[in-house]
């Protein structure tokens, strides 16, 4: 019996090709950039300076030149508080307010912005073409 599978590695499906430059470089000849972003903490900002940081996302991304893709990603990991109570330089109310939070669960965030340069032809495609938003593996020719 003849085998009629075609085998195939994890790398030759795997999208990216290289890191170059601190670039990341797709076998389709996208060109992206990573930057990990430091943003004010919820609630700790005026309705004055939270326009002004909205604002200028807007301009950020207009200036983006044509067939640019963003991609903002937030990541909330679990955390417990660790202060450095050992400090010599504390006062009494800062060394009771560590030792009050002590080792409670906090939600740690990092925000990550992803800029890509791709082309007209690619930049059509539609994000709902990938499997992982079908909502099913087996394309519905095969059931």
């Amino acid at each position: 019996m003849r085998n009629i599978l075609k085998a195939t590695t994890l790398e030759n499906k795997f999208p990216l090709f290289t890191v170059e430059n601190g670039c990341i470089v797709s076998k389709d000849a996208d060109i992206t950039v990573a930057f990990r972003v430091e943003l004010p903490e919820l609630f700790t900002v005026t309705a004055a300076e939270y326009e002004a940081i909205h604002s200028a996302w807007n301009k950020a991304v207009k200036v983006l030149p044509d067939y640019s893709i963003v991609h903002k990603q937030d990541w909330f990991i679990k955390e417990n508080y660790a202060p450095d109570i050992q400090e010599d330089d504390l006062s009494f109310l800062s060394r009771s307010f560590k030792r009050h939070f002590n080792e409670r669960p906090f939600l740690n965030h990092t925000c990550y912005l992803f800029l890509t340069k791709t082309t007209k032809e690619r930049s059509r495609m539609q994000s709902n073409f990938s499997t992982l938003c079908r909502g099913f593996l087996v394309p519905k020719e095969i059931k």
